[in-house]
Formats: structure tokens, sequence, C-alpha cells
């Protein structure tokens, strides 16, 4: 397991910056970062994760990749329940509706990603490639980059 590998998954690393957020400081890690807040599909209790936005198509349509697979909570957590609140930037608790993307147009984003943010990919791509190789490997594609969650989280107008 490599290092960014064994960061991401140090829990008290990775929620560290949700406590800028709760503390209104979020617009501190800028607008490629965001908080999603998400219901537990179980407990049905509010949880909360920080995501790198990996895409912005549009002022109200932000892109998302579950960079360590499919088993993540908070995206299994998406699948129960696609209602979400998000905060990036300076907006704070936008309402939203999340929606995994299909294979073909995740693997499309990702190489436009990588492409975009050439250094970002080369530290994120080995973390990614650990489980993604393997799992598409199980399930017969040749493109691993197809197997890999990407979710676009389309920013309701306030009601």
């Amino acid at each position: 397991m490599g290092l960014a590998s064994r960061l991401l998954r140090t829990r008290w690393l990775v929620r560290a910056p949700i406590h800028l957020y709760r503390a209104g400081l979020g617009f501190l890690l800028g607008d490629r970062m965001l908080l999603l807040t998400h219901r537990g599909r179980s407990s049905g209790r509010p949880r909360q994760v920080v995501l790198e936005v990996s895409a912005r198509p549009a002022d109200d349509h932000l892109v998302v990749v579950s960079g360590l697979g499919p088993r993540s909570q908070w995206l299994r957590n998406l699948a129960a329940e696609p209602r979400v609140l998000v905060s990036t930037g300076r907006r704070r608790d936008v309402r939203a509706l999340a929606d995994v993307r299909a294979p073909d147009g995740a693997a499309a984003m990702l190489r436009d990603y990588a492409r975009e943010h050439p250094t970002s990919w080369e530290n994120l791509r080995p973390v990614v490639e650990e489980w993604a190789v393997p799992l598409a490997a199980e399930r017969g594609e040749e493109d691993w980059l197809r197997v890999v969650p990407v979710v676009d989280l389309h920013l309701l107008a306030p009601s």
C-alpha cells in the first residue's frame, strides 16, 4: 500500500477538514474541495465527508470521484438516499441530488481529469489503481477506469 493510500485511510486525517467547514471556514479550502452531508443508509443520521471537486461542468453541477472505490460508505449512502447537502467555497448547505455516472461517462471524465490536472492525477492514480485494476479484472472489464465510481452533484435552486 502506497503512502497516499495509507494517508487516505487515516480516519483522523481525512476527517480533519470537516471541522473547518463546521466552523464556517470551508472557504479556506477553496472551490476544489467540498463538504458532502448525506444520510446514513442504516441509521438515517447525517454523515459528512470532504471530497475533491474533480470537475465543474456548470456553476450548479459538481463532479466527485470515489477514489477508494465502490465500497466507500459515503457512496453506498448516496445509493440509498441521493438527496444531499453540499458546501464548497462560500456556499454552505446547498441542497443537491447525487447521481452515479454510467461506466463510459466515468471513464471519460477521469481521462479529462488526468489531462487537466496531471500532478493531482499522478498522486491519485496509484490509490485508485490499487483497488480498481483487480476489480476490473474480476468484472471482465478491459478499461479499469470504467469501474471507478464518479458522482454528479446537481445543486438545486433555493426553495
